[in-house]
């Protein structure tokens, strides 16, 4: 695992960006603490950092060359099938240096060209140059595991990890509006925007070829899983469940090859349980970690973790944290935060990494899990929609006097009533526009009316924006999770996982994430995944025999933390004098400042309702700002 990064130029020498690049490599130092390369050439100027987990050996320290030298590698990420395809290679009379997986996936571009994307199992960013060509390859792995940013101008193309590596070459700091309107009603920036005009994510499961003086076109690798081109067929559901096993048991094995210290997060809910599950099958003397909250039981699942540890055996490590604990990680996750990103479960995930890393160096997790077999809550809103009865009248009824309760996530009757108002007023919506509300913290004029400018032309651009997001929801539940792969999955869940175990130098693997898992669990139909009484309902039942009765019956919990409460204590001074001061909100001129203050009035109120997620994305934008933008 690690962080690349790196120029290709059209017309000047690329030995011109050697101090961006240097400073490029210094912003990704904790992507990959072990060891740094570069390498110049007259069109091209590549970097690297690298965390050491196959083959540690300096051998395969990056950039990486080919025996001749007509090729030079930068690498970030996995390819777990990679002995089967050396193997392959050497049976072809091709001799190997090193027993890691980078000299296997260069020498198979090499062999293969392009095509070789289709072999690769795993996640990964990288970038090869052609000596002899002058070309620099670049691709993405499918699902956007691995972040990839880039710029492009008709000099050069730039390309990096990490926002703030990308930010130390000389492209435009410019705010792009739009993707902050969009930021305002999600909590984050949905590919491929990003906050900055002149930066763009590389699009998912694709792979471009640069050639001086053409322009750059993104060509795809893979096909998509949805609709299925090429679906396992299966007979009944429990032939289903029975392949899906084999799948997941065969994708989490590995993902168990490591040369450094391996365990699991185990958080006690289903997907974190099952892999963990597998994973011990595998690995009898696995370790598992978890956090739990002292003082705040709303949130804390730590008893179902240790329930899972105690039937599989496994080392377990519990992390029991109280408030002090949590809000002395926020400022730290703050300062880790590449691009505003406005999710607060990102403050456990960067607890939990960092403690993670003080026993291991790679961790498997249940990211996929949800958004692939309709764990979540909207799912289930949607499926009673879609099956009608009495739910959807009841609710709308009550509408009324749902609105007159307080509505917060910070206690369970306030929860019960925000749920309750979002689902009666996205059965008034057509599917996509329902989907849409579900996803977002904020609806459109909500968010429009924080900005201080440029409404018409944002709300167009939004609206925009937002079909391509939505086209492919149609009447097929399945279109519906689809897009949550491509939207929360890839934009919200990766990000938080690469971002904050990357900032502790933690490789974190996603085995219910093997392509071919997910292409198997698109080609089913959705009574495999959800019904009246059971979600998730291929895995649930595929590894029921595995994990205590407990776990399967449970329902989802959030990772959660206690924003309200620190809002309305510990952070209230520092909202009203920094973050959201009223007369630096007026200065910066990016917010609407009687906005703000109507939200800050809303968020100390006995009825704060979705106010403590846009303040916190708020406060996310603002540190960001200031740090990255007016280096304060």
């Amino acid at each position: 695992m690690c962080g690349i990064t790196g120029i290709f130029t059209h017309t000047e020498n690329a030995e011109n960006y050697r101090e961006a690049l240097n400073k490029a490599i210094s912003a990704l130092h904790h992507r990959g603490p072990d060891n740094e390369g570069t390498y110049f050439h007259e069109h091209a100027a590549l970097g690297q950092t690298r965390l050491s987990i196959i083959d540690t050996s300096p051998g395969s320290n990056q950039p990486f060359y080919s025996a001749d030298k007509r090729y030079v590698l930068v690498y970030n990420g996995e390819f777990f099938n990679y002995k089967e395809h050396k193997e392959i290679l050497q049976k072809q009379g091709i001799s190997f240096r090193t027993s890691g997986d980078t000299e296997v996936l260069l020498q198979l571009y090499i062999t293969k060209g392009e095509a070789f994307l289709e072999n690769v199992n795993g996640f990964f960013t990288l970038a090869i140059f052609d000596t002899h060509e002058k070309t620099l390859f670049i691709a993405r792995d499918r699902f956007g595991i691995k972040p990839l940013f880039y710029s492009t101008d008709k000099d050069k193309f730039i390309f990096a990890s990490e926002m703030k590596a990308m930010l130390n070459y000389p492209i435009s700091k410019a705010i792009d509006n739009s993707s902050l309107l969009q930021y305002l009603q999600l909590n984050y920036i949905p590919a491929p925007d990003t906050i900055l005009e002149s930066v763009k994510k590389f699009p998912v499961g694709h792979y471009c070829k640069i050639k001086v003086g053409e322009p750059v076109s993104f060509k795809p690798f893979c096909k998509n899983a949805y609709p299925a081109t090429e679906p396992i067929t299966v007979s009944s559901f429990e032939e289903a469940k029975k392949t899906y096993y084999n799948l997941l048991d065969d994708a989490v094995q590995k993902r168990l090859i490591s040369d450094v210290p391996l365990g699991t997060f185990l958080s006690g809910g289903l997907d974190s349980s099952a892999v963990t599950a597998l994973a011990s099958i595998h690995k009898p003397d696995l370790m598992t970690f978890s956090i739990g909250y002292k003082d705040e039981p709303m949130f804390d699942e730590s008893r179902y973790a240790e329930m899972v540890s105690k039937k599989l055996k496994t080392n377990h490590h519990a992390f029991m944290l109280d408030s002090d604990d949590l809000y002395n990680e926020l400022f730290k996750v703050l300062d880790a935060i590449d691009e505003p990103f406005g999710d607060s479960s990102a403050i456990p995930m960067h607890i939990l990494s960092r403690k993670t890393r003080e026993h291991v160096t790679v961790a498997l997790s249940g990211d996929g899990g949800d958004e692939l077999m309709a764990g979540y809550n909207k799912h289930r809103a949607e499926y009673k929609l879609q099956h009608a009865g009495y739910y959807k009248t009841l609710t709308t009824t009550a509408l009324p006097f749902l609105r007159m309760m307080p509505q917060s996530r910070n206690s369970k009757l306030g929860n019960i009533a925000r749920q309750g108002i979002r689902f009666a007023e996205g059965a008034k919506m057509n599917a996509a526009e329902r989907y849409w509300r579900w996803a977002s913290i904020a609806k459109a004029n909500e968010a429009l009316e924080l900005l201080a400018h440029k409404k018409g032309i944002l709300e167009t651009t939004n609206n925009i924006r937002k079909h391509e997001l939505l086209k492919g929801i149609n009447d097929d539940f399945n279109s519906l999770l689809f897009t949550d792969v491509q939207l929360v999955l890839q934009n919200d869940m990766l990000v938080k996982t690469d971002s904050m175990s990357m900032a502790n130098s933690l490789e974190v693997r996603v085995p219910l994430m093997d392509y071919r898992l997910v292409n198997f669990l698109f080609s089913l139909p959705t009574e495999y995944k959800i019904t009246a009484d059971s979600q998730k309902r291929i895995l649930r039942e595929a590894v029921a025999h595995l994990l205590p009765e407990e776990i399967l019956t449970r329902k989802k919990h959030g990772f959660e933390v206690p924003l309200l409460k620190w809002f309305k204590t510990g952070l209230r001074d520092k909202i009203e004098t920094v973050w959201l001061n009223d007369t630096y909100i007026e200065e910066q001129g990016i917010f609407n400042p009687s906005a703000i203050k109507a939200l800050k009035q809303q968020l100390f109120s006995n009825n704060p309702q979705e106010s403590v997620a846009r303040v916190w994305g708020l406060i996310v934008f603002q540190h960001w700002y200031k740090k990255h933008l007016q280096n304060l």
